[in-house]
């Protein structure tokens, strides 16, 4: 057996610094960690080769004296790691972003390091360089004119080639880089971040001094993430037993392809963990499909004590004491918040809206043009087209007499779809009145200051889900028999995925038994659920129950059906509707909870100001 040997120091140090410092955006996630516990105001890093030719990264903190920075750079040397009643160190209450002390040692052992730090604003400045591990220094330098520290790491894992192999392009580091810091600029509004990519400015967030802690972040928040995410964020400011959540969260309808804008922080240090998915997946199961995500920023503040964040080395992950606590509280919150929005749907879908309508010419506009110069009188090809329009009925759904096709009972004199006499609509209506249907899809409605497009679709699925949810609740889904049992015909896999449900599916009103192999019969139906296609729901039932995901709760599949079963039993796109028909919808709308957006993300309504229609003519 060969001999049990110890490592070098140098060679310990590498190894270490393997760990903490796996790429140039650890090194910056670092030294920045580093100046905020130096209580810095403003912090400024420049980058070039993707943070592998040059780091510089600049603060106004407190700054160190001689001794303190000969101090600073040897291995588990800290200031920030507070003392116990014991005298003991105490891992338990970390009130700082740092704790360890290897960070300064670890870059100094693969890259080329200096410092430069002056702890008065007229005092002296000292410089330290660590080059592979050797140290040179404390000396006199110029002075910053300041207080702080200025770190400088040139050649990044010179002294450990082979780390070079295993990183990404230059850009793609920049991009990390990039996140660190934007990550962290989120979690301190009070403090300036700065970065410049190879001379160019990438982020730039200065400090935001508002009175109102809440407008100081949602300020920053929006500087980071777009300015149209503050416009569609709902506020969290919730408490339960000495833990405290705070943030904002999006819109169901202001969401993403992914999960990668959801932030998390706790006692203001940025951290990634799984939790936060669950918790914001649990929170906006009803309102989103399972391919989209919303975007949130959330704040968990609570005593040191009740958290760990001694679980990783590069300390991007934390333990909760009490984590149910902690998700409990996410979900509960954010849920709270979404039901005070009430029919409310983001304003990017207006925005979106409006990009898309642009002015266009058609076929029959009159020539402004001609070969002798400009003409302001129509041709008389045009002024005959207008005459034929005048004289024409206007289109199926916009005129004030009721087409020959039109369900249900016609619209009364002066009701809403007669324009002449229609009454302006009440302030107290925030959806307006129904004017017209267009499409057999898409109800207009005229509000007090614009006007709103419906469609009866999504609004109308949205609005039979949360009827559903709440008899479920309540007193079970009532149901109606079939004078015939509807029998449908499905692969014996599928059927039998359907049948295991069976009992659940009672619970939402509908009824099934098998009927033969690869056979179901369905007896009884919600009662909720109008011209239910019912070989469609089945057939989707089947699809959906095939890809549930195991770790799905049993109240969570229960939803996901009551979702399916809601849009089979919706008003379809298609389906013309009597003036009260979409008043009706409306006023439900407005009445129920989630209502801007369907079960699937999407938004169930589109409102257009009357000054941006104005500015779309040229009129503003």
């Amino acid at each position: 057996m060969p001999d049990i040997r110890r490592l070098s120091p140098e060679t310990v140090n590498r190894i270490a610094a393997g760990e903490v410092i796996e790429r140039p955006a650890s090194a910056v996630k670092e030294l920045v960690e580093n100046a905020l516990d130096a209580g810095a105001r403003r912090i400024d890093v420049a980058i070039e080769g993707g943070g592998l030719t040059r780091i510089v990264v600049e603060d106004d903190g407190c700054g160190m004296s001689r001794d303190q920075l000969a101090t600073a750079v040897e291995r588990h040397a800290t200031s920030k790691l507070p003392v116990g009643d014991d005298g003991a160190d105490d891992l338990l209450n970390i009130a700082s972003m740092g704790f360890r002390g290897e960070a300064l040692p670890s870059i100094g052992s693969v890259a080329r390091l200096t410092l430069t730090t002056q702890d008065q604003e007229l005092g002296e400045a000292w410089e330290l360089s660590v080059e592979g591990g050797e140290q040179a220094g404390p000396r006199p330098a110029p002075s910053l004119g300041r207080r702080g520290t200025r770190v400088q790491v040139a050649d990044l894992f010179y002294a450990t080639p082979a780390r070079l192999k295993f990183l990404k392009s230059e850009r793609a580091e920049s991009n990390a880089v990039a996140d660190v810091i934007k990550r962290l600029a989120l979690a301190r509004a009070d403090v300036g971040f700065f970065l410049t990519v190879e001379g160019r400015s990438r982020v730039s967030a200065p400090s935001e001094d508002h009175g109102d802690p809440v407008e100081a972040r949602k300020a920053r928040l929006s500087a980071i993430l777009g300015g149209d995410f503050g416009e569609n964020a709902l506020v969290i400011d919730q408490e339960r037993e000495g833990v405290h959540l705070t943030g904002l969260a999006s819109l169901p309808t202001y969401n993403r392809g992914s999960n990668q804008h959801q932030f998390l922080f706790v006692n203001g240090r940025p951290v990634k963990d799984r939790l936060l998915v669950g918790a914001v997946r649990g929170a906006y199961q009803d309102f989103l499909a399972r391919d989209r995500h919303p975007v949130v920023a959330l704040y968990v503040d609570l005593a040191p004590g009740q958290v760990d964040v001694n679980v990783h080395p590069a300390k991007a992950e934390v333990r909760f004491r009490d984590a149910g606590l902690v998700r409990g509280l996410i979900v509960g919150a954010l849920r709270h918040a979404l039901a005070g929005a009430g029919h409310r749907a983001s304003t990017t879908v207006a925005g979106y809206a409006l990009g898309r309508a642009q002015p266009q010419s058609t076929p029959s506009a009159p020539p402004l043009a001609r070969a002798g110069g400009w003409s302001t009188r129509p041709s008389a090809a045009w002024e005959q087209s207008l005459a034929q329009t005048a004289a024409a009925d206007l289109a199926p759904g916009m005129s004030a007499r009721v087409e020959p096709d039109f369900e249900g009972e016609p619209l009364a004199p002066g009701g809403p779809g007669a324009p002449d006499a229609a009454p302006e609509p009440p302030a107290d209506f925030p959806l307006g009145v129904a004017r017209a249907q267009v499409h057999a899809t898409y109800v207009i409605a005229q509000t007090e200051d614009g006007l709103v497009i419906v469609d009866q679709h999504a609004a109308h699925e949205r609005l039979v889900y949360e009827r559903m949810k709440a008899q479920l609740a309540e007193t079970g889904v009532a149901r109606q028999a079939l004078l015939v049992p509807e029998i449908v015909d499905l692969d014996e896999a599928e059927a039998r995925r359907v049948l295991e449900r069976s009992d659940q599916l009672a619970e939402l009103g509908l009824v099934i038994e098998p009927f033969g192999a690869g056979a179901i019969a369905v007896r009884e139906v919600p009662a909720l659920l109008k011209r239910l296609d019912v070989q469609g729901l089945i057939r989707d039932l089947a699809d959906e129950l095939a890809e549930y995901d195991e770790a799905l709760s049993l109240k969570e599949q229960l939803e996901e059906v009551v979702g399916t079963m809601a849009c089979h039993g919706s008003v379809r796109s298609g389906r013309r509707l009597t003036g009260e028909e979409m008043n009706a919808l409306l006023r439900e709308m407005e009445a129920t909870p989630h209502s801007g957006q369907c079960n699937h993300g999407r938004p169930t309504y589109v409102e257009l100001k009357l000054a941006d229609i104005e500015r779309l003519f040229g009129r503003r």
